[in-house]
């Protein structure tokens, strides 16, 4: 079987294909905002394209994990994630407050089916 990987930054892939399933990880791509809504939905996207480059989309994602920098911001993040996620086709989600690189707010991980 074939491992099939995006290239992502240094030293890690963007997303990692096999035996029917991806896995992708997902932070905005400018650190710019200070919002966390803002930072959300731009890792959304960076997932999404992810998905559509693996032949999928969000209603085959089985599961997400979620990495704040701040919990007590968790509102910002879940107000992003509603509005993104496949109503119908919910994934398995964890949330854990870590310590991220400075000026990222959210980190994202999630896997789908192909």
């Amino acid at each position: 079987m074939t491992i099939t990987r995006t290239a992502g930054r240094a030293g890690r892939s963007k997303a990692v294909q096999f035996d029917g399933t991806m896995t992708c990880v997902a932070t905005a791509p400018e650190t710019t905002s200070s919002s966390m809504l803002v930072q959300t939905e731009q890792a959304l996207a960076v997932i999404d394209e992810c998905l559509a480059e693996a032949g999928t989309d969000k209603s085959k994602v089985l599961n997400a994990t979620v990495y704040l920098a701040d919990m007590s911001r968790w509102n910002e993040m879940q107000e992003a994630w509603t509005a993104w996620v496949d109503p119908d086709n919910c994934p398995t989600r964890a949330i854990a407050g870590v310590e991220l690189l400075p000026g990222f707010l959210v980190e994202i991980v999630i896997s789908a089916t192909v």
